[in-house]
């Protein structure tokens, strides 16, 4: 039975098939019956360019446990990666307000 479980985002970066890298337009996020895995139900990942053939996507099935999983490792290097984006443009920001206030030394 389907589950029509279906989530789509838009998705800028790149993803692989074969020897050759594309960029993505979106991904599709579903739970389903497995296509190819020898699984019950899972949770499926698309990555897609809707603009080229069909074949321009990387596709990935994993058991629900494997998906929270990796839900939690996403959640984690997310929010690591916004304390490191907002202490890079803290920095940014000290520099250039270091060079726009005079030296008292001059």
């Amino acid at each position: 039975m389907c589950t029509s479980i279906v989530e789509i985002a838009p998705a800028e970066g790149m993803a692989k098939r074969e020897d050759e890298w594309f960029a993505l337009t979106h991904s599709v996020v579903a739970y389903d019956h497995a296509r190819h895995a020898l699984l019950g139900d899972v949770i499926t990942l698309d990555f897609i360019n809707d603009s080229l053939p069909p074949g321009a996507r990387a596709g990935v099935e994993l058991t629900l446990e494997s998906a929270k999983a990796l839900h939690a490792a996403l959640a984690k290097a997310i929010a690591e990666a916004e304390i490191e984006e907002a202490e890079r443009a803290d920095s940014i920001a000290r520099q250039a307000a270091a060079r726009e206030t005079p030296s008292l030394a001059a």
